[in-house]
């Protein structure tokens, strides 16, 4: 091994030569150098290799790299770069083909090596490792997509570019994005093709040797692309999305033509076609050209384009009543309503539109729950609280077991200050089960909080105890305990701490919170302190290294503490703590030890 690591470092030596020849380093510099390339070879070159151990070197040769380009800039020295740059080139390419042959399976590393390759424009040595790569990882289409791009936009080589595709619809025939990408590098080639012939007819030069043919200049090959796509791959998805590559270019009118016929006539139903279809009508009239028109010209051709675009949405929810066609219809409509304007009139229009869409969908009862409180925000926007009351209302007997659809109707109840809002917490507690009604619980007592009387509220609290599943009552008992300590003092929350206490679960927050109550009085006892912790500790003591490393810096931070006895907390801990949380509790207490922690 030392006898190869030797040659390999006698290898650098011309390299090095002439780098101190030219005065882009120094004689200390290269011998830097050499010291730290002789470490890197020797990790290289052990029996056990390590991935990480070659990302070091090529990290250094790549800084190394770099450092030469700046000081060439410096000085303004531009030779020898055969012998200095294409040397440290070539040992990065081995060094990469040696990890990615070792690691064959790491995408990452191939592609740092593409990455490396495109910064220092080394075409032929990608071109190879495209190869390998793609060979290794045939089962991934978006290298196989990188490497078509690759070919098309830098080596300008459409033939190349369709053979990769082709090959890699041999092992993907359904994947939509390779076929997207091939659709869209056919009509790149085409528009090419189209820019070149015009360029050759402008200069008027003879065309005869160069052939281009019609077909081709039209968009047919991706037309070809198209209609074998469509056969194996199914869905609207598809079908737009190759539209809106197809809409990029001037010269796909027909083809265009041909794949809105086909997502009208085998997609008719979808809601996504609908919603195409309608918003075409934005578009159409932007087409129309805008300019020595007025402010309020431009204005009443907008409203009329929403309007076209409204009746499409309204024949389609005749078609199509289905809860994703309002769904695609309202967003339509909160879209154009959030959009900027200064026409108070079109921005009226808009609103009562909006409204007016969500009224009837929640009507023809197609009214996705998440879209009503989107509903209700727009009409507390607009002042129209008691048409919210009655929305936020009838959602709830549409959702009557939803906890999100509640609370929204609490939210807007306690929002307008309404008298009924007890009522409607006590409805909601009486429909929903109890699990997973810890957001009205806590909802409700925070609301009670700020408005009704103490005892109104312990009693709520005591209520949500029993109300709540034993897992959600621990967040009720961390409220509790705030509040108690927050509006009756310290007494009280210690008493309210003690009675809880005979009811499990807990919470580490929850010794934590009573912990801090009692560090916040004048007169804090360590002998309380000592009594929360060791109730936390058999809670928590054999699951959780923290409560026994505060208990530690309690002890040796207290005033009144006792650091004789962090030993025997620490001997404790050991016997008590379960699994690798030994470890984890040793090297903590390493770092306290040290005041790191």
């Amino acid at each position: 091994m030392a006898e190869r690591i030797e040659q390999r470092l006698e290898d650098r030596i011309p390299e090095l030569e002439q780098l101190e020849r030219v005065g882009l380093f120094t004689r200390k510099e290269i011998r830097a150098v050499l010291k730290k390339a002789s470490a890197l070879e020797y990790k290289i070159q052990r029996r056990a290799l390590r991935k990480q151990d070659f990302i070091n070197y090529i990290q250094y040769e790549v800084n190394l790299l770099e450092l030469i380009e700046k000081r060439r800039a410096r000085i303004g020295y531009s030779f020898k770069k055969d012998e200095i740059e294409h040397s440290i080139l070539h040992r990065v390419h081995s060094l990469f083909n040696r990890a990615t042959g070792k690691w064959k399976d790491d995408v990452q590393l191939w592609l740092s090596h593409v990455a490396f390759c495109k910064q220092w424009n080394a075409k032929h040595q990608l071109s190879k490792v495209f190869s390998t790569m793609l060979a290794i990882h045939s089962n991934k289409p978006a290298l196989w997509i990188m490497a078509a791009k690759w070919e098309m936009e830098t080596q300008l080589s459409s033939e190349s570019a369709r053979h990769l595709f082709l090959r890699a619809l041999r092992f993907h025939p359904e994947c939509p994005k390779l076929y997207q990408e091939y659709f869209r590098m056919e009509l790149m080639h085409a528009e090419k093709q189209r820019k070149e012939k015009k360029e050759f007819e402008q200069a008027k030069m003879d065309l005869g040797e160069f052939n281009y043919s019609e077909e081709i200049l039209n968009g047919e090959m991706a037309r070809i692309v198209y209609r074998d796509a469509s056969q194996k791959i199914k869905g609207v998805e598809f079908q737009l999305a190759v539209l809106s590559i197809a809409k990029l270019f001037d010269f796909t009118q027909d083809l265009q033509k041909e794949i809105l016929e086909s997502l009208q006539s085998r997609y008719a139903d979808d809601p996504l076609t609908w919603d195409y279809m309608a918003r075409q009508e934005l578009e159409l009239g932007s087409l129309q050209p805008t300019e020595h028109t007025t402010k309020q010209k431009k204005v009443s051709e907008m409203a009329q384009r929403e309007e076209r675009c409204c009746a499409v949405f309204d024949e389609a929810v005749r078609a199509v009543p289905t809860e994703d066609m309002w769904k695609c219809y309202i967003t339509f409509c909160l879209e154009r309503y959030n959009r900027k304007t200064n026409s108070e009139e079109l921005k009226q229009k808009r609103l009562e539109r909006t409204l007016n869409v969500f009224s009837k969908a929640h009507e023809s009862s197609l009214l996705p729950e998440a879209l009503y409180k989107q509903w209700l925000q727009l009409l507390l926007d607009s002042s129209l609280s008691e048409k919210a009351v009655e929305v936020a209302e009838a959602a709830t007997r549409h959702f009557s077991q939803s906890v999100e659809t509640w609370q929204m109707r609490l939210q807007v109840l306690i929002q307008l200050k309404r008298d009924d809002v007890t009522q409607c917490f006590e409805e909601a507690i009486k429909h929903v089960k109890s699990k997973g009604t810890l957001p009205l619980w806590t909802l409700w007592v925070e609301w009670s909080e700020g408005t009704n009387s103490k005892e109104d509220t312990e009693a709520l609290y005591q209520r949500s105890l029993y109300a709540t599943t034993p897992a959600e009552s621990v967040t009720m008992k961390e409220m509790y305990l705030d509040w108690t300590y927050r509006t009756g003092g310290y007494k009280k929350a210690k008493r309210l701490f003690t009675s809880l206490c005979e009811n499990r679960p807990f919470s580490l927050d929850f010794f934590r919170k009573m912990i801090q109550i009692e560090k916040e009085q004048e007169s804090c006892k360590m002998l309380h302190l000592r009594e929360y912790y060791e109730r936390a500790l058999r809670e928590f003591g054999s699951t959780n290294t923290d409560p026994w490393l505060d208990y530690i810096k309690e002890e040796l931070s207290h005033p009144k503490g006792k650091p004789e006895n962090s030993g025997s907390i620490h001997w404790r801990a050991m016997k008590m703590l379960q699994g690798d949380l030994v470890e984890d509790f040793i090297s903590k207490y390493t770092l306290l030890q040290t005041g790191h922690l």
